[in-house]
């Protein structure tokens, strides 16, 4: 099988992550993993960008942890993927499919509602994965489901403090027939356990990685602590 991990931060653009880019292409690199999907948060989150010269020059620091985590894999031989963590107000949407020239073409895009997002993301080929939908935290006020503009379903989060939590995201995947994933959530070189997604084939581009999801041939890792 190959492995995937979904969901992962790095310090060059997530306030909340300790670990580089490269430090967390090496750590799953060791741990076996074939790819990762660095989702840092992205601007109306929890980033560290916060100091730049006009949207070219905050898009680039956003994805610097993307492009040091990219380079170290390509020395190492783990593929790594560009996506982002949009937030909207208790909902954090996992957009996968799209690539840095796309932020960079679409300046505008922290005007949009958060519907015309998703059209825009979907318009251009890209691919939303609801992130733990059901969590339960001191920095969410409510619980946000929007089924009609995602397309897929976090339903294994290692971020979650109760398992109820993840049992609740696997209800509303199966209420609304929803593809499903699992993620870490990785923040640091710490996290433990790791989960991800498992395919009985490898992706070699992030498009061919959402199609896995949107047909159903992959298996969110549920892992055993």
């Amino acid at each position: 099988m190959f492995k995937y991990e979904t969901h992962l931060h790095t310090a060059e653009a997530s306030a909340c992550a300790s670990a580089k880019g490269e430090e967390q292409a090496r750590r799953y690199k060791e741990l076996g993993y074939d790819g990762i999907i660095v989702t840092d948060h992205f601007f109306n989150g929890n980033t560290c960008v916060r100091e730049y010269t006009g949207w070219d020059d905050r898009v680039t620091k956003f994805c610097a942890g993307y492009r040091n985590a990219k380079a170290e894999g390509d020395r190492i031989g783990l593929k790594v993927f560009l996506g982002w963590e949009y937030c909207y107000e208790g909902a954090d949407l996992l957009t996968y499919g799209l690539d840095e020239q796309w932020l960079h073409d679409n300046p505008d895009v922290l005007e949009l509602s958060v519907f015309d997002y998703c059209d825009r993301v979907h318009r251009d080929g890209g691919y939303i994965v609801h992130a733990h939908p059901f969590r339960e935290a001191g920095y969410l006020r409510e619980i946000r489901l929007i089924p009609m503009w995602i397309d897929a379903v976090e339903i294994h989060n290692c971020g979650n403090a109760r398992q109820e939590m993840n049992d609740r995201a696997k209800w509303f995947a199966e209420q609304y027939d929803k593809p499903v994933t699992g993620g870490t959530d990785n923040h640091h070189l710490t996290a433990f356990p790791i989960s991800g997604i498992a395919s009985e084939e490898p992706f070699e581009t992030i498009q061919e990685l959402c199609r896995g999801i949107a047909e159903r041939r992959v298996t969110p890792i549920i892992p055993q602590e």
